[in-house]
């Protein structure tokens, strides 16, 4: 545990000389509250460093063994069921997706673009999350469909993103802003560890797939179908 948590400091570490170098050099003003600081990198340290090790014992092994049993049960029917489900609930659990989801709301309401109001704000939440997990569970399907078929990263992602640049140029300026972000926070704490666990592996347990060249690549898909899918909900709301 030792060790870890010196890992996880020396992770932290560049940050934390970043924000001491602006602090005292630049600013020159002493840091507000350092016990309270001191205290808040102290936790950040230990959560780190619980979160890796959890990582490590729970998310990965499960998210590999899984993709082992079924790809032995022979179903594609079940493993792609499985992928995007796996996609979904994680993507609905994304805290940052939340987060995101809630601001864009409020800033939506207080815009005059939805109706004020709770409900309405929660209401256009949702709906931005429902969209961005539904197409994080599309992605996941295409990415192990790509693992299975042996189809080319590349090809894909360029399509995805030449699609992007063409709906962008249709779509409503004010959700261009939002669909871009969705692309990077639904790849986050939660759905990275277990959506990465699941490519690499299937595509060791499948025969003539290599886990580092094939294994790899679904975490580029969760990213790019959200940015398409919420464009799409910008368009049906508030119209092209």
């Amino acid at each position: 545990m030792g060790i870890r948590l010196w890992a996880s400091f020396k992770d932290l570490l560049p940050i934390i000389l970043v924000i001491a170098f602006f602090q005292g050099v630049v600013l020159r003003q002493p840091l507000p509250d350092v016990l309270g600081v001191l205290q808040g990198a102290l936790l950040v340290v230990l959560g780190l460093t619980l979160f890796i090790q959890g990582l490590e014992i729970g998310l990965f092994p499960i998210g590999e063994q899984m993709a082992h049993a079924l790809a032995r049960k022979g179903s594609l029917f079940w493993l792609l069921t499985f992928s995007f489900a796996l996609g979904f609930a994680t993507t609905v659990a994304e805290p940052a997706l939340i987060a995101v989801a809630a601001e864009a709301a409020s800033i939506a309401s207080k815009g005059g673009l939805i109706l004020p109001g709770e409900a309405s704000m929660n209401s256009y939440a949702m709906g931005l999350r429902l969209s961005v997990a539904l197409s994080v569970g599309l992605s996941i399907l295409i990415g192990v469909l790509r693992i299975l078929r042996g189809w080319p990263v590349h090809h894909l992602i360029i399509g995805g993103y030449v699609l992007v640049m063409i709906m962008t140029i249709f779509a409503p300026k004010e959700i261009v802003g939002i669909a871009y972000d969705a692309g990077g926070v639904t790849t986050s704490t939660v759905t990275v560890p277990l959506v990465a666990a699941l490519g690499v592996g299937l595509a060791s347990i499948i025969k003539g797939r290599n886990p580092l060249t094939d294994g790899f690549g679904l975490i580029a898909f969760a990213s790019l179908l959200p940015m398409i899918a919420v464009i799409g909900y910008g368009l049906f709301i508030f119209g092209i």
